[in-house]
């Protein structure tokens, strides 16, 4: 895995920063403590590692601290602000746009903020939908709904005209919330940007349902998706019980990391089976999914399987492969799959089984966020404004051993976090389910 890359080989990862230059400008924040660049939150968290690293690395792998700088690069009066929401929905998108829009005229008396639609294609000239000009009045009330205000979608576009129209809107302050295919966009622009010696800060806010960018602990919209996630679990569980050998099936996000399925699984233990990316698994034999259902069946005559939408690809190796509009591959779908081969089995075994299939993945994407996600959205697009106005670039708000940080986004971009099978949740799971004394 790519943290234990870092602690073997630290110095083969570049955790600097960009700046656009020196910062002059006096900070208009007042009460605050302001943050200095050499301030840093170490990477790795346990003493041993810590040790050895300062022994061993020419570089301590450690994150830039967020926060407020005393001199900042960009000239409130003169700056204009974007910001573009790209990608799937996800809970928690209005908070983030509502929070930029306030921290940037409340403490920094910014006055002129874009609101980009329809995500990267708003900044072409494909597009045909103006910018909406955003303040404190137009996004008082937009945290209580899901989805974006802005819109959203999935294209990928040529950085060069995204730079071109950005010159022309004269925005010199652009904050790009996604998730791995959004970034990469502003990794891009920041790149174009760079070539033309443009003083224009890139921010990125990490918005990615699944929580599987590198090194970023949480990503907003997680707890929501997860609450309600457990909600729908709990539904599964009750249509499973009330059915004569009933079998409750959710299929829930999670193309490349089961962060959701097993966070959900764990917090509400009626599951049985959770299937997540991270381990394969087969149908048939004495090990498989399909005789380990049916041992279930017979020991509780109901059972929930909890299966995330990146899991069993290993079922479906002849089908040919497709991509979205983001290039990430699409997947095939494994809960229509499962609910067809549980189905087939129990038939040709003579054996009753009543499936109750859920699939809310567009229910939870589009909820309002929960309380501690609005929270934890306000304070990701506060520090994403104080980086931009000291003049940061490249990078992304991170959260890290509890401190907010500000990551390269190359460094984020790099490697899917995904869910390590000797961390706690994962045992976590094995211990409430059973599922590793029946499956192989």
């Amino acid at each position: 895995m790519i943290y234990e890359n870092v602690l073997k080989n630290p110095d083969l990862f570049s955790f600097n920063v960009s700046d656009l230059g020196p910062r002059e400008i006096p900070s208009p924040v007042t009460g605050r403590q302001f943050i200095e660049d050499d301030e840093r939150i170490a990477f790795s968290s346990q003493v041993k590692n810590i040790l050895n690293q300062i022994s061993t690395c020419k570089t301590f792998p450690s994150f830039e601290k967020a926060g407020p700088r005393e001199k900042i690069f960009h000239r409130p009066q003169s700056t204009r602000a974007a910001v573009i929401t790209c990608g799937g929905l996800c809970p928690g998108l209005n908070n983030v746009i509502k929070g930029l829009v306030t921290v940037l005229e409340l403490e920094y008396e910014v006055n002129s903020i874009l609101g980009i639609r329809y995500g990267y294609k708003g900044l072409t000239q494909k597009s045909s939908h103006q910018p909406l000009e955003l303040n404190r009045p137009i996004v008082d009330t937009i945290h209580k709904q899901g989805g974006t205000i802005l819109g959203s979608s999935r294209e990928n576009q040529d950085p060069e005209e995204m730079v071109n129209e950005l010159v022309k809107l004269k925005v010199n302050l652009l904050f790009c919330v996604g998730g791995d295919g959004t970034l990469k966009g502003a990794k891009a622009i920041t790149e174009e940007i760079g070539r033309r010696n443009l003083g224009i800060s890139v921010i990125g806010i990490p918005k990615t349902i699944d929580n599987d960018l590198g090194f970023v602990e949480k990503t907003f919209g997680f707890e929501t998706s997860v609450q309600i996630a457990g909600e729908i679990i709990s539904s599964a569980h009750h249509e499973a019980e009330g059915a004569e050998r009933g079998v409750g099936l959710v299929k829930l996000m999670g193309r490349d990391s089961g962060f959701i399925t097993a966070t959900a699984a764990l917090a509400n233990s009626v599951v049985d089976f959770c299937l997540v990316p991270e381990v394969s698994f087969s149908l048939g034999g004495a090990r498989g999914l399909l005789e380990a259902l049916a041992q279930r069946l017979e020991e509780n005559s109901h059972a929930v399987i909890v299966v995330a939408e990146g899991a069993g690809q290993n079922l479906f190796e002849n089908s040919p492969k497709h991509k979205d509009q983001s290039a990430n591959a699409l997947k095939d779908d494994i809960g229509e799959r499962l609910k067809s081969e549980i189905g087939q089995y129990f038939s040709a075994n003579n054996k009753a089984v009543s499936i109750k299939y859920l699939d809310p993945s567009y229910h939870i994407r589009s909820v309002p966020a929960i309380a501690s996600d609005a929270v934890f959205c306000y304070q990701l697009a506060e520090h994403a404004v104080h980086a931009g106005m000291a003049g940061k670039t490249n990078l992304l708000i991170g959260h890290w051993n509890n401190f907010f940080t500000h990551v390269p986004i190359a460094l984020a971009t790099e490697q899917r976090r995904m869910v390590d099978l000797e961390s706690a949740l994962w045992k976590g799971v094995l211990s409430a389910t059973q599922q590793d004394k029946l499956l192989g």
